[in-house]
């Protein structure tokens, strides 16, 4: 792992009324160099956040998951030839990604918080009577104070969220998922008392360096979380400890996907680095969440050095983990091999997404005659199934959702805040054909990706009902100093607006966390007077339903500024919410108060 990255200066202090992190946890710098595997050389070129644009692509290669090219790099040893060891360093880059953050807001990433003016209120006709227009002009002021910093989230409006008039739809859903206001079909109970108590909280671990700790899971039995080289399962209630995976490396990535029989995955390091260093990501592991054992460990091998990777996932009984030397797959229960890189491929897989499908991000060609495919594909044998071509100069992307099949770039750097999203894609799993560009603005929308290492990591967006639910960026609410954001939904068929609208309310922010059935579970940050919520909101008429408000005390408030769902891991079940650090300091990093690797919630009735 690397040096503890400097710690940057606190963010400046809110407007009165708002409270939000003022020191999120910092991240290591960024990753060793992949290593070359197969002929590829070292690391993609250096891109501004976002994504860089080749031009024509090569036809693609058939087979699955075997790297043979990469972006141009310096040249480095062909396949069978020692792969260069790791470069001192942390692992994990430092991208402008989300969840895994770069910096607090304001640092490289990061946007400032966009206020946006308030529209005016428009020009009177001659010999207009000024009584009416005193009226009118209060009334439309009314109403921009209601929207909020002149952010109106129309059904359709200009670029924001404008269809692509170049997509090509294919007509219908092709069975990815059906459309419509449902309403009421969600799980999660509403208690009848939503405040909640601290149910227990873990202390965070200490470590010689600063180190990831990505990874925690729920199940109806156990509440998994990783820690500095193990995972440990605690009981979802009490935090009894139930049983520990020791690890001999710290985890690199986690997937957050976990099969029907309790079953997950993790990349770590093959041992504990030296201060200042890292030992690479090259080992890949299944966890059993249920029994609370590791059940296999991989590696793939170039000549006689293991290969790096860059992410994993879950999807039905497949692993699947990728990188800029392409990718591999294991059967979950026994650690098979699926498919793993070949020298004769001109192809690489640089990531997968996962869950009830595969979806692999996978580069052909390399330079200026690169082109980016999202291909859907069969979990077992790694047969295509369908491929999308990427518009022509898109070197990186992230799986916001493999089904429905939908993808996010930064086309032309174009987001403006290294979010990694400026457009979306949404495609037909069937037949890979575009359904419909949408375009999403970074001054618009909350959302971050790390398309160019994690493919499947985005925050502030979360895809049901045929739908596409964003989290906006903060903007002046209707008071003096409040700020406030929103979440919007987008139809995935059409690309417009749906018009569905949930309002944090003045100084919260709100935040999407995951589906439940038709219904969407968000997070609601909360001002210094008040608990943090989570809320259900109703997948037709948009209405929230409380289901736990956090007690106001200074202890908790620590807890919600340092693991809001900008910087940390948050699972929310059954009344409960898990709020988790993604990184270990190092021992005397500057930390205020306590902190804790995991806290836990729970409603009062």
């Amino acid at each position: 792992m690397t040096q503890p990255p400097p710690q940057p200066p606190d963010q400046p202090p809110r407007q009165p009324g708002f409270g939000a992190p003022a020191n999120p946890p910092q991240p290591p710098p960024g990753p060793p160099a992949p290593q070359p595997g197969y002929g590829y050389p070292q690391r993609p070129p250096a891109p501004q956040p976002g994504y860089g644009y080749p031009q024509q692509p090569p036809a693609p290669q058939p087979g699955y998951g075997y790297p043979q090219q990469q972006p141009p790099r310096p040249a480095t040893p062909g396949y069978g030839h020692p792969a260069q060891p790791p470069t001192a360093g942390n692992p994990y880059a430092q991208q402008p990604g989300y969840g895994y953050p770069g910096g607090p807001p304001g640092q490289p990433g990061y946007p400032a918080q966009p206020g946006g003016p308030v529209p005016g209120p428009g020009s009177s006709g001659p010999g207009r009577n000024n009584a009416v227009l005193l009226i009118v002009t209060a009334a439309v002021v009314a109403i921009a104070l209601i929207v909020g910093g002149g952010i109106w989230y129309a059904k359709s409006s200009g670029g924001d969220g404008k269809k692509d008039d170049s997509a090509s739809p294919s007509g219908g859903t092709g069975g990815q998922g059906k459309g419509g206001d449902k309403s009421g079909t969600g799980t999660e109970k509403v208690p009848s008392d939503p405040t909640s108590k601290v149910l227990f909280q873990v202390p965070l671990p200490a470590a010689k360096d600063t180190t990831v700790t990505a990874g925690s899971w729920l199940t109806d039995k156990v509440y998994a979380k990783s820690g500095v080289a193990e995972i440990t399962g605690y009981d979802p209630g009490s935090g009894a400890e139930l049983w520990k995976v020791p690890l001999p490396g710290p985890v690199c990535y986690a997937t957050g996907h976990v099969s029907a029989d309790g079953r997950t995955a993790v990349v770590f390091q093959p041992k504990m680095p030296p201060k200042g260093s890292s030992t690479g990501c090259s080992q890949v592991a299944a966890i059993d969440l249920k029994a609370g054992k590791k059940l296999w460990t991989k590696s793939v091998k170039s000549g006689d050095v293991p290969i790096n990777f860059n992410n994993v996932t879950v999807a039905q009984q497949t692993v699947a983990v990728g990188g800029t030397s392409g990718g591999a797959a294991f059967d979950l229960a026994s650690g098979k091999v699926r498919w793993q890189p070949k020298p004769t491929d001109t192809c690489y897989d640089a990531g997968y997404g996962g869950g009830t499908k595969l979806v692999a991000v996978r580069r052909c060609g390399s330079g200026d005659t690169g082109q980016l495919h999202i291909q859907t594909i069969d979990p077992v044998s790694g047969k295509v199934s369908s491929d999308y071509e990427m518009t022509s100069g898109i070197d990186y992307a992230s799986v916001v959702s493999t089904d429905p099949l939908v993808v996010a770039a930064d086309v032309n750097d174009s987001a403006g805040d290294g979010s990694g999203f400026s457009d979306v894609f949404s495609i037909d799993n069937r037949t890979g054909k575009l359904r419909t560009r949408i375009s999403t603005p970074g001054s618009s929308y909350a959302v971050r990706c790390d398309g160019i290492y994690e493919v499947e990591k985005c925050k502030g967006v979360v895809v049901g009902n045929d739908r596409m639910y964003l989290a906006t960026e903060e903007h002046d609410g209707s008071g003096a100093y409040a700020k406030t954001n929103e979440i919007v939904a987008f139809d995935l068929a059409t690309g417009e607006q749906t018009g569905q609208r949930a309002d944090a309310g003045n100084n919260y922010t709100i935040t999407p966390l995951r589906m439940d059935g038709s219904n969407l579970i968000a997070y609601k940050n909360a001002p210094y007077n008040k608990g943090a919520q989570v809320v259900s909101i109703d997948g037709g008429s948009f209405k929230e339903t409380r289901l736990l408000e956090n007690p106001v005390s200074t202890a908790v408030k620590a807890v919600e500024t340092s693991m809001s769902p900008e910087y940390s891991e948050a699972l929310y079940s059954q009344g409960r919410l898990y709020l988790s650090a993604v990184y270990a300091r190092a021992a005397g990093a500057s930390t205020p108060g306590k902190a804790y690797l995991v806290t836990a919630f729970g409603a009062g009735g």
